[in-house]
């Protein structure tokens, strides 16, 4: 494996990492701010950075304007708001299962959308035995799920969003800068988030932010969680493929026990641990090529944009 796939793997496990443990934070600010005003908040941070680490304009054409306002829809407020939203109607556990499937979605929209990344019996063994892990990890042994129609018709709305932003980012992963592509997706997520919190109409009470510890989070959220990660799935994106970068989303619930293990002391099962495991072999399966698959690399296309 080359240097450049290496790095890309390692930059996906980093950002499902941050990810996993940015519910710490969310649960935090939640008592404080709506979910719609912390997306819009931790996206202005978001784009406010990038702004400051790449200042040059992104031009583009109409066509391709249309599907960077699609991607911060899909990619920002629709995922985000349906995730949140599905928390205040059904088990966490149904919504981190049910979202736990948006790579399986991922590959059936790219195996009808593109021609490189067509649909493999390792995505979907990978997909069968990731998912059984993530049951028992997110069950951690209780065992306990309860069906609510709305709730869970939400949480496959949020796994449908990401699976949809996937695929337009893949059209634009290699061909612009990643920071730029970031950049234009949060201010796409942040216009089209406005008129719902315009609509939710709670007040935006900024003074909270002088605790250190709702400060501290919302930094977190805006420039690890997003600005920083959306950097960095987009470069793997580019690199390995919408498929194989989106498998690494199985890892997030397994991921998220630990952190509350240690974060919040609480107890991890034993089907947990054998969870853990499936996971992990179902990501291994998932990756995977099939010998008679000749392996191609992505070819760069990279256009940088010129300052005005």
């Amino acid at each position: 494996m080359d240097k450049r796939k290496l790095t890309a793997h390692l930059l996906a496990i980093v950002t499902v990492t941050v990810w996993a443990t940015t519910f710490i934070a969310s649960k935090k600010l939640l008592g404080i701010f709506s979910p719609l005003q912390i997306l819009f908040m931790r996206f202005i941070l978001a784009y406010i950075a990038l702004w400051i680490i790449r200042p040059r304009r992104l031009r583009l054409s109409k066509k391709e304007e249309l599907c960077f306002l699609l991607m911060g829809v899909f990619g920002g407020t629709l995922y985000f708001y349906t995730e949140n939203t599905a928390l205040v109607y059904t088990l966490a556990s149904n919504v981190s299962i049910i979202v736990a499937t948006a790579p399986i979605l991922t590959a059936l929209l790219a195996h009808f959308c593109t021609r490189d990344e067509k649909l493999r019996s390792s995505s979907v063994w990978g997909f069968f035995i990731a998912i059984t892990g993530v049951v028992l990890v997110v069950c951690n042994g209780a065992y306990v799920l309860k069906v609510n129609p709305l709730g869970d018709f939400l949480s496959l709305c949020a796994a449908i969003s990401w699976a949809v932003y996937s695929m337009l980012l893949k059209r634009f992963a290699s061909k612009y800068d990643s920071f730029l592509v970031t950049r234009r997706t949060m201010l796409w997520g942040i216009l089209t988030a406005l008129p719902l919190i315009l609509i939710e109409g709670k007040p935006l009470d900024l003074s909270a932010l002088k605790a250190p510890t709702p400060l501290f989070c919302l930094l977190f959220l805006g420039l690890v969680g997003s600005a920083a990660c959306y950097v960095f799935w987009a470069t793997a994106v580019e690199r390995l493929g919408v498929v194989k970068t989106n498998s690494y989303i199985y890892l997030v619930p397994f991921i998220t026990i630990v952190a509350a293990a240690l974060l919040l002391k609480e107890p991890i099962s034993f089907a947990a641990v054998l969870g853990a495991g499936l996971i992990t072999a179902g990501v291994v399966v998932a990756q995977r090529r099939p010998k008679s698959e000749p392996v191609q690399d992505p070819v760069p296309e990279q256009e940088q944009s010129s300052a005005e």
